[in-house]
């Protein structure tokens, strides 16, 4: 499947390509491949980070964008990430990172480079569950910063997942959605005096 990553802002990749070329800041980042790493440091892969800060039983609210996230690239493999954030100046980079999430992205865009027809790769934090997902949007012309979640969407919840979620299975949106509704809905409180 063709799948394509919309470009990044060119600030924001310029904050990443400044940051990586500050040894203050590799040094200082708390990332032990990156500061390890042999080689030149590259970023790949900008992928926009939209957030779910709500999911109603209608379906997703709209989601917003929060930054871009560039995997860092040593030779053949991702060792890190870099996260950029919008503030009232324009981009910024916000910081280094590794973990789980690293290695899920790469192999969740490497899954979806086999799937049947063309999606747009982003991100989609749903932060009450700590939850990150591939989001594969339907549109691969649409402006990577914007929308939501369309119901033929897919997304591909990252390892680790949380209890009950398989982590690297493609779900549609209209599937996963009600499954995460159920989750977010709190258990009523029982009424005083009434049998627990």
């Amino acid at each position: 499947m063709p799948l394509h990553v919309p470009p990044a802002p060119a600030p924001a990749l310029r904050t990443v390509l400044t940051a990586l070329g500050s040894p203050t800041a590799v040094r200082e980042a708390r990332t032990p491949s990156l500061r390890s790493a042999q080689g030149p440091a590259t970023p790949d892969l900008p992928l926009p980070v939209h957030v779910l800060d709500r999911i109603t039983p209608a379906g997703a609210s709209a989601t917003r964008l929060a930054g871009w996230r560039f995997l860092i690239r040593c030779g053949e493999r991702a060792v890190a990430a870099a996260e950029t954030r919008l503030t009232p100046d324009g981009w910024a980079f916000s910081h280094f990172f590794e973990g789980p999430y690293v290695t899920a992205t790469e192999r969740a865009l490497r899954q979806a480079e086999t799937m049947n027809g063309s999606y747009q790769a982003r991100l989609l934090s749903v932060p009450e569950l700590y939850m990150l997902t591939l989001w594969l949007h339907g549109d691969c012309a649409a402006d990577g910063a914007e929308g939501h979640p369309a119901a033929t969407d897919l997304l591909v919840p990252l390892a680790p997942a949380p209890p009950g979620i398989a982590a690297h299975r493609p779900h549609r949106v209209a599937e996963l959605l009600p499954v995460l509704t159920h989750r977010l809905t709190p258990t009523p409180a029982p009424l005083l005096g009434s049998p627990a």
